[in-house]
């Protein structure tokens, strides 16, 4: 049995509503209390067949969706404050699928400190697309972090390993908000997360800030090395990559860098993203018996360095580059 708008609203109704819901439930909008602080907004999307397949538990999308809203306010050092939840679903769509994503969307954001405070449904040709908007505060009156802030003479860090996430963690993004805050508060300057790729979103960074980030470690995650072993690629392949990872990069003064960060290079001035020889020196060998074929962080000579080239890898939607 499919869905049904009107039987969703009234199930919403019977709902106990946020306490940081200022008007009735069941408005076309809500009301919310002034808060102290700059407002941060942001929105991202799950789209059936591209962020998650037909074996998906309902509960897991539901928190995916509202997770990656507020890993981009965590890229700004904001506090979530509330979230919006809109879906556009196929006919053939069970009901309880979507009360299942509604109410696992509405614990992530009260996880995190924010409510479910509104949203949107409608009837899509086939499928589920679901999408969040986050709105959370900036404190104080330091200028915002931003993609086009690094400066030369930064270090470089991450706030986890990255790789591997098709096995399971891109349904448990963990917002990295504490650290994002911390990060913030500390003098980072730019920062943004990881979803499309290590090294496609250091490269998106570097383009924006008109430097080069020289690239020379990365920590690996586990679940790159078991993915690796299951592709025959190399973990760093894998590392710099898969995306999804959901952790944050900064560029700040190295001085003060916390103590948990992991610093993995420099900014220096240039343009693009520089493999460094100690980062491709790193990669696990082949076995004689693989072939010597993928991109060319496979194929390069590890003593070398070298420029990375979109194309290699990541997540780009749409064609081309």
């Amino acid at each position: 049995m499919g869905w049904n708008e009107d039987r969703l609203h009234r199930w919403l109704q019977k709902q106990t509503p946020p306490d940081l819901l200022g008007g009735r439930t069941g408005h076309d909008a809500a009301v919310l209390p002034a808060s102290k602080g700059r407002a941060v907004q942001c929105a991202d999307q799950c789209v059936s067949g591209v962020h998650f397949d037909d074996k998906a538990k309902p509960g897991d999308v539901g928190r995916k969706v509202v997770a990656r809203a507020l890993s981009d306010l965590a890229a700004t050092g904001a506090q979530p404050v509330s979230v919006l939840l809109t879906i556009a679903a196929g006919p053939e769509v069970p009901e309880a699928w979507l009360k299942s994503a509604i109410r696992a969307a509405s614990s992530m954001a009260q996880r995190h400190g924010a409510a479910l405070v509104g949203g949107d449904l409608a009837l899509g040709p086939a499928g589920i697309v679901l999408a969040a908007f986050a709105h959370g505060r900036l404190s104080g009156n330091r200028k915002p972090v931003g993609r086009d802030r690094a400066h030369a003479g930064q270090r470089v860090l991450l706030s986890g390993p990255v790789g591997g996430s098709l096995l399971g963690r891109h349904l448990r993004i963990r917002p990295a908000l504490d650290q994002g805050q911390e990060l913030f508060r500390a003098g980072a300057t730019a920062m943004m997360d990881v979803s499309d790729g290590l090294a496609w979103d250091l490269h998106r960074l570097a383009r924006s800030s008109a430097v080069r980030i020289r690239l020379q470690h990365v920590p690996i995650h586990r679940d790159a090395r078991r993915q690796a072993r299951a592709t025959g690629r190399q973990p760093l392949e894998h590392a710099l990559h898969d995306g999804e990872d959901h952790v944050l990069i900064a560029c700040m003064d190295e001085r003060k860098l916390p103590a948990w960060a992991q610093p993995i290079g420099w900014v220096e001035e240039g343009a693009g993203l520089w493999l460094d020889p100690e980062l491709l020196q790193s990669a696990e060998p082949r076995s004689p018996t693989q072939p010597r074929k993928g991109s060319p962080a496979q194929q390069s000579a590890p003593s070398a360095g070298r420029l990375w080239r979109p194309g290699e890898g990541g997540w780009t939607h749409g064609s081309g580059h």
